[in-house]
């Protein structure tokens, strides 16, 4: 693991813009990782932020950014051959068992933290994944095996929501042994729910404000669990116990807000 608290200096080897929103940044770095764990990215003079990898490799790995603040702006425009530091991997990945009877769950840039998991040589999973519309969904042709599409305009796949669909696979399949999935947090907060109902183990990727990465500053405290450290994943039984999940949260400044649970 990279030290902890001095970022690694690299270099920017190739981006790749994967639609009016997202880019994803390629490093020539050797990392040892689990799906589902999360690296801190500074830009020197700017802020240090943290992405999943979504992208890897035994000499390579990726960053799928969003373009939203003043970070991932200046992140997405970055150019081959530009300086970051890095620190981690962070945090506790998927518990990933084998199984035909699994489920992932995606709802926009939450396939960024999911593909590595999917696209794993021993795993056969069904890939549930959820965009707003057809020109923002990423990775479109990526997996050997077809996801299972759903927009909320209904220009691909299915219109409606990923818990519909992963409802229906779970009626169809009759059992399922396992459902990941990260997404936007009432997303998360439902496919638990559905679990619950039918009794299947999930393991879900929570986000949270996080500035140092390896559980000392708390800025991004769920209930009593650090997300930076104890997850960013967390299991069924985990989450049962997590009052904040879906309703509260911490701001940069660390004013609590209100999340929406309906």
């Amino acid at each position: 693991m990279i030290n902890d608290q001095q970022p690694v200096m690299i270099r920017l080897a190739k981006k790749k813009v994967e639609n009016k929103c997202f880019a994803t940044l390629f490093f020539n770095h050797k990392l040892t990782f689990r799906p589902g764990q999360f690296i801190m990215l500074w830009i020197p003079g700017v802020d240090e932020k943290p992405y999943t990898i979504s992208f890897y490799s035994k000499e390579q790995f990726g960053i799928t950014i969003e373009e939203k603040g003043i970070f991932s702006k200046k992140a997405i425009r970055l150019n081959t051959g530009d300086l970051i530091g890095i620190r981690g991997p962070f945090g506790n990945g998927f518990d990933i068992r084998f199984s035909n009877n699994t489920v992932a769950v995606a709802g926009g840039c939450g396939i960024a933290s999911l593909a590595t998991l999917v696209e794993k040589p021993d795993q056969d999973i069904i890939l549930i994944q959820g965009a707003r519309s057809k020109e923002l969904i990423l990775y479109p042709d990526r997996f050997k095996k077809k996801p299972l599409f759903c927009t909320d305009d209904g220009s691909h796949g299915i219109k409606g929501f990923v818990t519909d669909v992963l409802e229906q696979q779970i009626i169809l399949n009759k059992k399922l042994d396992m459902v990941y999935a990260c997404g936007p947090e009432i997303m998360m907060y439902n496919v638990f729910k559905i679990c619950q109902k039918y009794d299947i183990d999930c393991q879900v990727s929570l986000e949270r404000f996080m500035r140092c990465g390896f559980g000392v500053c708390g800025a991004c405290v769920c209930d009593n669990q650090i997300v930076c450290k104890d997850g960013p994943v967390f299991d069924l039984k985990k989450l049962e116990h997590m009052k904040d999940f879906n309703t509260k949260a911490l701001l940069k400044s660390g004013r609590e807000i209100e999340l929406s649970n309906k």
